[in-house]
Formats: C-alpha cells, structure tokens, sequence
C-alpha cells in the first residue's frame, strides 16, 4: 500500500487485491513460463481464466448512451478500488438506484483504483476490469468520464506482461508517450459514449527532486500527444488539463500571491498551470484537485473558512485560462485524521460544494471513500455490505438536481452569519456552521437548526 502525502495526494492507492496477491506469490520462474504459455494460447489468467492478454481488443461492450440531461450535471463522484460492483446483488441493487435516482457525472481511472492494467505488453489488451466500471457507469445512468491513468510497466522500463502496483505512480518514459497516447486513442474506441477525459492524474511521476519543482514541460507534452490522439479518435471527445493538485502553505518560501487567511497556493503549482496553459495543445477544460487543508498547519483559520480557498483558486483559474470551465477532479475538506462525526462532516462538506456552485465551478468530483465491509467508513456514499445511504450521497443527489451548471443562485437574507444558505428559486439549503443549535430567520420564514445542522426547504414557488 502506497500512502500518498504532501505534494503528491492526499488519498490512498490500494493495489487491485487478485494481481497484488499473484504478484506477491508467484516466483519469476513460474511468471515466465505463464508468459511463455500465454504467447501460445493468447493469454492466460492464473485462476484458469482463457484471454486475458489479447492480440486484438475482444469487442466493446454494448452501453446505453448517456442520459440526456437539461444541464451539465456538475456534480459527481470518481470509482476507487471499492464500489458498487463489489457488493452483493441486494446491497448492488440499492447502491444502483442510490446513482441512478438523479443522473450524475461518474469517472473512472483506465488503470488502478479499481481497473487492471489494460495493455500488460505492447498491442495485448485487457479491457475486462474497465469494462465493468465503464458498464457500472451506464447501468447507473451517468454522465461518464475517464481518467487517463496510469500508465503500464513496460512503458517505464518494467517488464511487459507485468503488473508492480508498488510503481503504479510512475510517469511513462519520454519514449512511450506515443505509445500511451496510442492506448488512450484504443481506449476513446472501445468506449464511444465516454466524451469526457482527463490526462493523467495529480502530475504523478513527473516531479523533478533535482530541481524541487514540477516537470510541466514533460507533462505537456505527454498531454499534447494525448489530446491529439483523443481529436483524431472523435474531434467531439472533451479533454482536459493538467489534473494538478493545487496546494497550500501557511509559512513557506514557495508561497504565491494567491493567498486569504486559508493559507497561500504554492507558487510552482500555479507556475506549472500557466506553462500548460501556454504551451498545450487544446483544451476543453481545465482540471486541478486539492485539499481546503494546508500542508503545514491543516485547516485554517477553522474548517469552514479554510474552504474558502476553493473559491479564490477557481476565480484564479477561470481569468488565467479565459474561462475555460474549470473541473475539480478531487476536493478534501479535512486532513485524514480528523475526528469529527458525520453530521459535522457533512455541515463542512455542503459548504465546500456551496463554495463551487458559487464560483461558477463546471464539474466537482468527489473522490469517493468507500470501504470494504468491516473497515470504518467516514464521509462514505453507503454503508459497506449493506448499501444503506450515508448523508453524502443525499448531498450529491440534491446539489446535481438543484445546482447543475449554470443554475441561477439566488441571494438570500439569513438572520444569523454562522448560517450559510445557497438557493435556486425553488429550493435552498441551510447549514448551521456552528456547534450550538440555533433559531434563524431564512428567506422571511423561520428555522431551528441543529448543531451542525445541513437542511432543504423548499422555497413555495
């Protein structure tokens, strides 16, 4: 297990648990005679499985086209190792309906977080895993995305028909970039309902230790060869950049103008922004993550103006590119140790999302936590094998049918500032930002709210 810190991420990479295990069991002799055996027969799984590594890519499977929808949905979650297609059938059945109740944008990683390696050696696929999400996605009625990460062993100078999840965030050499933009075009192919990817993930593998920065040049031009390849697939198919996660700093000799009492934005992150920005090829938005949390200090001043950093990097984003629409491919509100319980969780969470709708965010995605059963499950969609709704799944769904892009925010009178209210002209949501219940005046009408409280009402009109 890989715990990504700092600079890099702040969530976990958990190997595929199947070929981890195999990998960790079978000695090289035996590796090389399966692949021996597989040279012959086209490819053959250890649990006797035919096909695995295929010379030509096994027919696609048939989807339904996305829904159609009055608005981009905005709002959105990304599959991890654990999801939906990991439960049972009856905790399956109510996690489908949990998505499929109002149409969200869902995206998927082409390798890792929950998907095998899709080319194990040069022009021999394995689309099985990805399949399954890509299906999960349409029998849920999402608007789908993929994420173009990560990058097979031999393109880093690993052996083909290998698989180390150990370097799954290594960068594919200089070399290969050809040859990922090559598996990225077979993947646009395969999957021709998918309109919407983004290249690569977090700048893994391209930090430069030797000169303690970004190597955004590297970066772009693995990007531009992606983007050229996604155009030439399907010149319709949306793609976007850099997927960089944007971090900041309380006290740091790196610290940019881009600053408010949350903290200051490194000023290589947004540097690396601005080469992409000039040197890309196209885009058709613009993509970064991160975390309301400094790196130094955590969350300040407290947890919920600390989100205001989301705002301030979506205005910045929006003027640098020329508005483009700006995604969020991952957000975090809290450093993985905090201690609070779901109800303050979820308070903090609506007024992250408050802060998106209100900058005029294109796509947030929630980087989904789930967990296998047994295991503790903060901030999750559904209870682990047993599929029963958690508050943030009742969040995502109401924010995507109230606040999709381009929905017209109405302002509000509240009686008490430590009540955030964001409203549409027939729905608005409270949230008491404070520990103490509280008796406030909304939009003429008045409420009593709980500690930490996150309420709908419905405006009458």
């Amino acid at each position: 297990m890989l715990e990504n810190s700092g600079r890099h991420a702040r969530r976990r990479y958990v190997p595929r648990g199947p070929i981890a295990i195999a990998a960790g069991i079978l000695a090289l002799a035996a590796v090389v005679a399966l692949l021996a055996i597989a040279a012959q027969r086209g490819g053959e799984r250890s649990d006797g499985v035919a096909a695995t590594i295929m010379a030509t890519p096994e027919p696609p499977p048939t989807l339904e086209q996305p829904p159609v929808v009055d608005s981009w949905p905005r709002w959105g979650v990304t599959h991890t190792q654990y999801s939906a297609d990991n439960e049972s059938a009856s905790v399956r059945a109510k996690v489908d309906d949990l998505f499929a109740r109002v149409p969200m944008l869902q995206n998927q990683h082409i390798m890792g977080w929950g998907a095998g390696n899709p080319e194990p050696a040069p022009g021999k696929y394995d689309f099985r895993d990805l399949d399954r999400r890509v299906k999960l996605l349409a029998a849920t009625k999402a608007q789908p995305v993929l994420t173009l990460c990560c990058a097979p062993d031999w393109m880093k100078g690993g052996s083909e028909g290998r698989t180390n999840w150990g370097k799954i965030e290594v960068a594919p050499m200089r070399d290969h970039f050809g040859d990922y933009a090559a598996l990225a075009a077979t993947v646009a192919k395969r999957y021709p309902t998918v309109t919407h990817y983004m290249v690569w993930n977090e700048f893994k593998g391209f930090w430069d230790d030797a000169h303690n920065d970004w190597d955004v040049e590297a970066y772009t031009d693995l990007y531009n060869q992606v983007y050229d390849a996604l155009k030439a697939v399907n010149p319709k198919i949306q793609v976007g950049g850099p997927y960089i996660p944007v971090d900041s700093h309380v006290s740091s000799a790196n610290a940019s103008a881009l600053r408010g009492p949350w903290g200051a934005v490194d000023r290589r992150n947004l540097a690396s922004i601005d080469y992409w920005l000039k040197h890309k090829k196209g885009a058709d938005f613009i993509v970064v993550d991160g975390s309301s949390a400094t790196n130094d200090r955590g969350l300040v001043p407290d947890e919920f103006t600390a989100l205001k950093k989301f705002s301030a990097v979506t205005t910045w984003l929006r003027q640098r590119s020329g508005d483009l629409p700006v995604w969020w491919a991952e957000w975090y509100i809290a450093p993985d140790n905090i201690d609070w319980d779901e109800q303050h969780r979820s308070a903090v969470q609506a007024v992250a999302m408050m802060e998106f709708a209100r900058s005029g965010v294109a796509s947030a995605l929630y980087w989904n936590p789930q967990r296998k059963a047994g295991d503790d499950c903060p901030g999750c969609l559904w209870t682990p094998d047993a599929g029963d709704e958690m508050p943030m799944a009742g969040l995502l769904s109401g924010f995507t049918r109230w606040f999709p892009a381009g929905a017209q925010l109405v302002d509000l009178t509240v009686s008490d500032p430590r009540v955030q209210v964001l409203a549409v002209g027939g729905q608005m949501l409270m949230v008491n930002t404070s520990a103490t219940a509280l008796s406030v005046t909304v939009d003429g009408k008045a409420f009593e709210l709980t500690p930490y409280d996150v309420k709908w009402s419905d405006r009458g009109q």
